[in-house]
């Protein structure tokens, strides 16, 4: 081989190796994003399955007999109350300010563990539900869901506004 041959076969091999580093990078990159979006649809999944499990629930201790009846805004739970009744654990809960400051672990599934669920009970300001400071009672219950893990960068938070829709009393 002649020199100029040689140094042809050097740069080739030179070159091959930059474009096997190149893909081996990308493919690790791709796996790589692949694994934190399986992560964050479970989060995100997570929190949703607690927003539904929440929506089966009555509004507030006083509609939790499933009758209808009007219901007096001065009757609801007191904005600094918002809890489980004494004796009230999960997954017995009747209304959804059972649910306030609720901690909840997941580590049954087969991927990832520690997924932890926090979820937050508050009045909802009707004219603003986005006000997270409100602190009277309303006929709207604004249900805050945060899951953390330590596979996840950024906590997944989803939020939904429960309504009380007044109803006639039954005789």
């Amino acid at each position: 081989m002649s020199g100029i041959q040689s140094l042809l076969a050097i740069g080739a091999v030179w070159l091959f190796a930059l474009v096997t580093i190149n893909f081996n990078t990308t493919v690790v990159h791709n796996i790589s994003i692949e694994v934190e979006n399986k992560v964050y649809f479970t989060a995100f999944s997570l929190a949703d399955d607690m927003i539904e499990e929440i929506k089966q629930k009555a509004f507030d201790e006083w509609t939790a007999d499933g009758k209808l009846k009007v219901v007096a805004l001065s009757s609801l739970a007191d904005p600094n109350l918002l809890k489980a009744e004494s004796g009230e654990v999960w997954p017995d809960f009747n209304d959804i300010d059972d649910y306030n400051n609720y901690p909840k672990t997941i580590n049954e599934l087969p991927y990832v563990e520690d997924f932890k669920i926090f979820t937050k009970v508050r009045y909802a300001n009707p004219g603003d539900f986005n006000d997270t400071t409100y602190t009277q009672r309303s006929f709207y219950k604004r249900v805050d869901v945060t899951v953390t893990s330590k596979y996840l960068q950024t906590p997944v938070r989803l939020n939904f506004i429960f309504s009380l829709h007044s109803k006639l009393k039954e005789e």
